[in-house]
């Protein structure tokens, strides 16, 4: 690939309804070419439980959610449910005609995942890159994004690392995905909805046994910073890319305010059942 000049967007914390408002305006924009692609890196804060586009609302327990003072989240990706927290977030948001996103979806992320391969390896972390779902899309009912690694998702030892989920429109692609660096990966389960104690102790072991953390696998910390310092490095040298630290243009942010208020934080987006 030619070199190219992207956009690297490194945001401060912010609530879950931002984070998504910001990726769906950097698109918007990225498709009017208004915007260079960017490689954007984020955090989030306080908690936030991002639900797939299609996931049921009544997958999440919002009694127990809103009793730990944890926030909710329509994604406009697909998958299932992800607990944001203790995390390095990215998003990679190009024109459908940039080469390094063309291609099926399967294609894309392949390709993608050498990056995102090569930034966990700057971390000394023994990834493999799981080349097959190990269920079916269509038959994976299991509410949580980590406890069932789907095509090109990266594993260590077997267990889920990085999970990532991509939207593809007329204005390009975006795919974000979330690294957890350390905690307690079944804090999730407490708020979503089980039949049952015994159920819900259940999903938490097996989530352990499938899903793993930086820390965990690593075995010691890894600071957000680094993180983000590895997936820069790991992006410019695979996909020959110069990033250029920027913010958001005005555009982005005057849109990206709009889709907080009148998309992500209506309850008409977040609490549907369905697609």
């Amino acid at each position: 690939m030619t070199k190219d000049i992207w956009r690297l967007f490194i945001s401060p914390p912010a609530h879950g309804t931002w984070n998504m408002a910001v990726d769906e305006a950097i698109l918007e924009e990225v498709g009017r070419g208004s915007s260079l692609p960017t490689l954007r890196l984020y955090a989030w804060e306080p908690p936030c439980l991002s639900i797939g586009f299609g996931q049921p609302i009544s997958d999440v327990d919002l009694v127990r959610l809103q009793a730990r003072g944890w926030e909710v989240v329509r994604r406009p990706t697909g998958g299932r449910a992800v607990l944001h927290t203790d995390e390095l977030t990215y998003s990679i948001i190009a024109p459908s005609n940039e080469p390094r996103v063309t291609g099926t979806l399967l294609e894309s992320y392949q390709r993608l995942a050498k990056a995102l391969v090569e930034a966990l390896r700057l971390l000394v972390l023994p990834v493999e890159v799981q080349v097959q779902a190990a269920i079916p899309p269509a038959q994976n009912t299991n509410p949580i994004c980590f406890d069932v690694p789907s095509a090109y998702e990266i594993t260590v030892d077997g267990k889920k690392l990085l999970g990532s989920a991509q939207a593809r429109r007329k204005e390009g692609v975006l795919q974000h995905g979330s690294l957890p660096l350390n905690g307690d990966l079944t804090r999730i389960v407490q708020v979503l909805d089980y039949p049952d104690e015994i159920i819900r102790t259940r999903a938490a072991n097996r989530l352990l046994e499938r899903a793993t953390t930086v820390e965990t696998a690593l075995g010691r910390i890894v600071t957000w910073e680094e993180a983000a310092r590895a997936f820069t490095n790991a992006f410019q040298s695979v996909f020959n890319l110069e990033l250029k630290p920027a913010d958001l243009t005005l555009a982005e942010n005057i849109r990206a305010e709009e889709l907080s208020t009148v998309k992500y934080s209506h309850t008409g987006w977040t609490q549907k059942q369905s697609s």
